[in-house]
């Protein structure tokens, strides 16, 4: 529950040291350049990296047609292989020694484009080759070249075909026609093959005829037969599938360079990353000006690697200004780092306050587990989250992130799946049930017969709200702000208790009504406390409205505290949908019928999984607003910008730390 401490780099060199040193420094991991607002918005991308830029894509480009032809190779010949996947781990040696392979990855580029030109000649020859085949299968039975259907001086003569619907009325037509012969054959399922001869003094009736029949006439001319063409079209069809093959082996011959290309293209990107912002530093006649952030336990390795590079630089680290607002660097365990993308949508912290996560990671996975609140739902989240997790482990990824946090909140959902006694849906006979059932028990709530489990989570909430008023208290003792600790903070954490207090006198199953009242007593003082000190800072007019506007806080206080009534109403959806599956699939199990007993086994996967499904999506999504809107709500403050160092936005691999030296 750390924000790393950021020290203040400001450093004037050399110009003709910019180069090393932006190198040792992208090197080090550990420095993020501070623009100034002349020339962090630069909409015109610098004109001194538009080569390289360039380059960049063309070399993305050969990439992405590389992987996508190799992977359609793989699902085509059944070969698995992880070649594809991005986040392998490179050392900072072999990934500056890519800058030698130009002339090789230059060659390798041209070979994937000369092949991809290849491959599109071949499939638009394909393309042409089934549409001429089409045609000619039509003539396929014509044994007679095509230039025998030749006009001479007194008769005409036409070869083609027609619907197959117009036979009879074209062959009577024909029939009645002087002077006339036709030859009809079925061509395929929905035309006719026609070769008619008639004389020139009936032409224009022939030609009626044969309009009126759909008559098509024959797209192919010369000495060859139809039956030859039709052959040589399959023989090239053949021939040009064979050269696809062919080609797209070559292309899967390279996937050894795939390797070497992504991490070419990042370096590509480091080189831009560079270049660009070189372009945009201060600079004078001689020398260039740069301020940076710095994480304080990077310091000292940031000094020897300036001092490593260049004799004519001087540096200086201090302490961020007050108006100053550093990145922000979050350090937390490897659990709690799952959860940082959660927060992360919402806005990530401002370097000046607490990091919500530690305390955020617990509350979310408890409720997440509350909401599911099943063992075997727990399990295939556990195993299901924690498979996915180990198959991206390799780079940190949203996905990886979130399917730690489904394990997590699965592990959780045990727990209270135990507590509650559910195995999808079902108890188990040897489980002590220790909750309340959620669809059954009531509690006397002041005389009023309320859902036991919906008490148990307004509690949760009130838990909840107690930990974000005391980071409320927290944050501001950190800024030396005693005085709002305590009466904007730990007052309000004093009234949850009491609240939480009223809460439980108020059960009669409880059975200790002194607690209503001694947590009323805390409540009413806190509050009165709260009244009291809201005007600290104002004048009379501005006390009396501040402190009328603490006493009304207590509605919305009370709002907050009903929006975790969510967690029972999803919590109860998902138990009833689990056990109605349940029930019914084992009812078809016993039932003695094979056919039932198929039924009930789909029943049971395919209902769970859908139940398993719509309950993850939406305790995901409410369980992430009851954490943005009522626990956040008490102290964050967010807007912050992440620490993003130089040389850290990789699109492929996964840069091994490394000493600069």
């Amino acid at each position: 529950m750390a924000i790393a401490e950021m020290r203040k780099l400001n450093l004037i060199a050399m110009s003709y040291d910019k180069g090393v040193i932006l190198d040792a420094l992208q090197r080090t991991g550990a420095v993020e350049v501070k623009l100034h607002a002349d020339t962090e918005n630069t909409s015109v991308p610098p004109v001194c990296g538009d080569e390289l830029r360039s380059y960049l894509a063309s070399a993305e480009a050969a990439l992405s047609v590389l992987c996508s032809e190799v992977e359609n190779y793989n699902r085509e010949n059944n070969i698995k292989s992880g070649i594809l996947k991005d986040g392998f781990e490179v050392t900072y040696t072999d990934f500056i020694s890519a800058r030698e392979q130009r002339g090789e990855i230059d060659a390798l580029i041209a070979r994937i484009n000369r092949l991809t030109d290849e491959k599109n000649a071949l499939k638009a020859r394909l393309s042409q080759n089934l549409r001429t085949a089409e045609s000619a299968k039509l003539y396929a039975s014509l044994t007679i070249p095509f230039d025998s259907f030749g006009d001479s001086p007194h008769t005409r003569a036409r070869l083609g075909t027609f619907p197959a619907a117009a036979k009879d009325k074209l062959s009577k037509d024909l029939e009645l026609l002087p002077l006339a012969a036709y030859s009809a054959a079925v061509a395929d399922e929905e035309n006719i093959l026609l070769s008619v001869f008639f004389h020139r003094d009936c032409s224009d009736e022939a030609e009626a005829i044969l309009a009126e029949a759909g008559f098509v006439p024959c797209p192919f001319e010369g000495g060859e037969t139809g039956k030859a063409l039709y052959a040589s079209l399959l023989e090239e069809r053949k021939r040009l599938e064979r050269d696809l093959q062919a080609n797209a082996y070559a292309l899967y011959e390279l996937n050894s360079e795939i390797r070497p290309l992504k991490i070419y293209c990042d370096f590509l990107g480091f080189a831009l990353e560079k270049e660009e912002l070189s372009d945009k530093l201060r600079v004078t006649e001689r020398t260039f000006l740069l301020e940076a952030y710095v994480p304080a336990e990077a310091e000292e390795g940031v000094k020897e690697t300036l001092v490593s590079v260049s004799k004519a630089v001087y540096f200086e680290f201090s302490e961020p200004a007050a108006d100053e607002m550093p990145p922000t660097l979050m350090k937390n365990n490897a659990a709690v780092r799952n959860f940082e993308e959660i927060t992360n949508m919402y806005s990530p912290p401002n370097y000046r306050e607490i990091d919500p996560n530690t305390v955020m990671a617990f509350f979310y996975s408890l409720f997440l587990g509350f909401i599911m609140g099943d063992i075997g739902y727990g399990i295939l989240m556990l195993l299901g989250g924690g498979w996915i997790w180990y198959k991206h482990r390799a780079r940190e990824s949203g996905l990886k992130r979130l399917s730690a946090v489904f394990a997590i909140g699965g592990f959780f959902s045990i727990v209270w799946g135990v507590l509650f006694n559910s195995v999808f849906g079902l108890p188990l006979p040897f489980i002590k049930t220790v909750m309340p059932d959620a669809q059954s028990d009531m509690w006397s709530f002041a005389g009023i017969s309320v859902p036991s489990v919906l008490i148990i989570s307004l509690l949760i909430g009130i838990v909840q709200l107690f930990a974000g008023y005391m980071c409320r208290a927290a944050q501001e003792w950190r800024r030396g702000n005693v005085a709002d600790g305590i009466f904007d903070g730990l007052v309000w954490a004093i009234f949850s208790v009491g609240a939480a207090l009223a809460v439980i006198g108020f059960i009669d199953e409880a059975g200790v009504p002194v607690l209503a009242t001694v947590g009323g007593i805390i409540a009413g003082v806190s509050l009165l406390s709260a009244m009291l000190t809201a005007g600290r800072k104002e004048k009379l007019l501005g006390k009396v409205t501040k402190g009328f506007g603490a006493a009304y806080g207590i509605i919305n206080y009370a709002s907050d505290i009903l929006s975790y009534a969510r967690l029972y109403g999803l919590m109860l959806s998902g138990a009833v949908i689990a056990q109605i599956v349940s029930q019914y699939a084992v009812g078809f199990l016993t039932g003695g019928n094979v056919l039932l007993a198929v039924l009930g086994a789909l029943l049971m996967v395919v209902g769970h999984a859908f139940n398993l499904v719509m309950s993850l999506l939406g305790a995901y999504i409410h369980d992430a607003r009851l954490q943005y809107v009522e626990f956040y709500g008490r102290f964050f403050e967010g807007e912050g910008e992440l620490f993003s160092p130089l040389g850290s936005k990789h699109k492929y691999i996964y840069l091994l730390p490394s000493k600069a030296v």
